[in-house]
Order: structure tokens, then sequence, then C-alpha cells
């Protein structure tokens, strides 16, 4: 269905705006307002001051007074909104993206355009999915995700971008903190049940979501609305091989790459087997943010959030 042909939609959007993401392209969001406007809707643009904002604003906004809720950010941002619409589940409006990211997966995910027609189209009259997220458990409090959960090498590296300095370098910031990991590096084995099955790994990532940093495919199978989580496993060891795999990915090549495959699964639980002398927290990066630390369980929420992408 589209949402326009819901019954007596809300012609109004919430805008949760993260100012610090994408600076640059704030005139794309003043485009988007202007066009969703020009369609006779409604639109109260909130921009976020701290950590916790977006989440607490998807949580609390007025489901009778907003037919949408729409996130302009990267995936961070993105994900802090998904939280708090699967805390509110059934009562939640649908949630539709303007990406302004590094990576902004989510938005690949969905097919989203790029220009500020196709944005607000997808807001006044998307079609819905229905995803479950993931939900990540560990030692901190439990964290759901739209997109990936990860543990190893990516994790690290994620780890090691600070925020200001993804801000100032984009994905340049994400490469050199991959030089300087694979320089590090340590052979971690990772102890990875999936449905009660034991598997090793060096790295791994689990999934719902095709995409994987931007554009590139890492669960050719996966889907958002799909009803199972997808467990992509690096399973050789060595700086080398972490830099082979990066390689692989960026050329599109990783699904069919030697040592890495995908595991689709419901319950997945991630510890270290053998941390191989490196003593140091073992992260894990949930849609590109440093979140938890292992042992992680990981499964899909009960609670399912509604997201709008192009009719």
């Amino acid at each position: 269905m589209t949402f326009a042909q819901a019954t007596h939609p809300a012609k109004s959007v919430l805008l949760i705006l993260n100012p610090t993401a994408g600076r640059r392209r704030r005139g794309l969001v003043d485009a988007v307002v202007r066009r969703v406007r020009s369609l006779d809707w409604t639109v109260d643009t909130v921009e976020t001051t701290a950590s916790g904002d977006a989440r607490r604003l998807a949580e609390t906004c007025d489901a009778g007074r907003y037919g949408v809720i729409a996130v302009a950010g990267g995936d961070g941002t993105i994900n802090e909104v998904v939280n708090g619409l699967a805390a509110r589940a059934a009562t939640a409006p649908p949630l539709a993206i303007v990406p302004l990211g590094t990576a902004n997966v989510l938005a690949h995910e969905l097919g989203l355009g790029s220009t500020a027609s196709a944005l607000a189209g997808a807001i006044t009259a998307g079609r819905e999915i229905l995803m479950h997220p993931g939900r990540a458990s560990g030692s901190g409090l439990p964290r759901c995700f739209s997109l990936m959960a990860g543990a190893g090498f990516d994790a690290k590296v994620v780890a090691g971008v600070s925020a200001p300095l993804k801000r100032r370098w984009g994905k340049v910031a994400y490469v050199w903190r991959s030089l300087i990991e694979a320089r590090r590096y340590r052979p971690v084995r990772y102890a990875v049940e999936i449905d009660g099955v034991a598997h090793e790994a060096a790295s791994v990532i689990v999934t719902h979501a095709r995409h994987y940093a931007g554009p590139y495919i890492v669960a050719p199978e996966a889907s958002l609305d799909g009803p199972l989580l997808h467990v992509c496993l690096f399973e050789r060891w060595g700086w080398m091989h972490a830099l082979r795999f990066g390689v692989a990915l960026l050329l599109g090549a990783l699904p069919r790459t030697q040592g890495y495959r995908v595991v689709a699964g419901r319950e997945v639980r991630i510890s270290v087997l053998n941390d191989a002398g490196e003593r140091r927290r073992q992260p894990v990066q949930i849609d590109g943010d440093d979140a938890l630390t292992l042992p992680v369980s990981i499964g899909l929420s009960t609670e399912a959030v509604r997201l709008l992408k192009p009719a």
C-alpha cells in the first residue's frame, strides 16, 4: 500500500534533524521541506542537540498530529529514531529518511533517490514496508538496529573513528582507521553461534540489509522486511586477508570471495574464543556506531517499525 492510501492520514510531518550530519547538504533538507509543503503538507522541524534527542522525539511524538516521522541525518541518527519507534510499536507513525550521513546505508537499502523531489515523494506517497529491527543485548542496554551489528575488524575501525573526525573527513576517516587496524592486527578468534550451530570467524557482521558502508553488497539474499538475520562470516585470519576482504567489498566481489560466507538464522550469539593476546575491549558496532561490548546475543525484535520507500 502507499501511505497516501491509508485511512485519513494526517498530512503533517515531524522532521527530526541532526544539524551536525552532512552540514554541506543542509540545502537538500530545505528543498525537501519546500517540496513537501508545496504538496499541501505541513512540516515541523526539530533539531537535535545531544545524543538521545532523536530517540526521545520519536518515542514521544503525537501520532494523532503527525502522519509521518522523517529523520534527516546519518545512519546513527536514524538508529536512534528506530529505537524510539520500536519502543512504541503499533502507536508509531511510519518513518521516512532524508539521508545526510557518511554512508547512508539505509537509504541505499530502501532505494531512495537523491533529489528533493524523490525524497519528498517517499515522505508523502511512499510505500510502507514492515521491518522488525535487529536487537542486540550485551553488557549495556539492549539496542535495536535497522541495518547491522558487527564485531571484529569493522567494529574496531568504527570504534576508532571519533565523531569530529567523521564529520571532517567522512569516508576517508574510515580508510585511515582501517589501515591503522590492519597494522595492529592480531588473529582474534570469535565464536559465533547461529541457531545453536557453532562457527568461528575473524570478523562477523549480523545484518538484515543487503548493503554495507554505502552501496556495497554483503548479503545478497537479505531483506529489511524478511524474517531472518544474515550472518556474514569472515573466516580467514591475518591483516592481508582483512585488506583482501575490504578490496573485494569495494569491487562488488565479496559474496564470491573465498573465506567469506553468509549463514541465515534467527538467534545469534557472538563471543571471544581467543583474544590472541590483544587484551583490549572487543567492541560491537551497531548501524555504524560503537555501541556494545562482547559478548552479545542478537535476534529480531518482536515489535515492528514501518518504513517508507518510493512507491
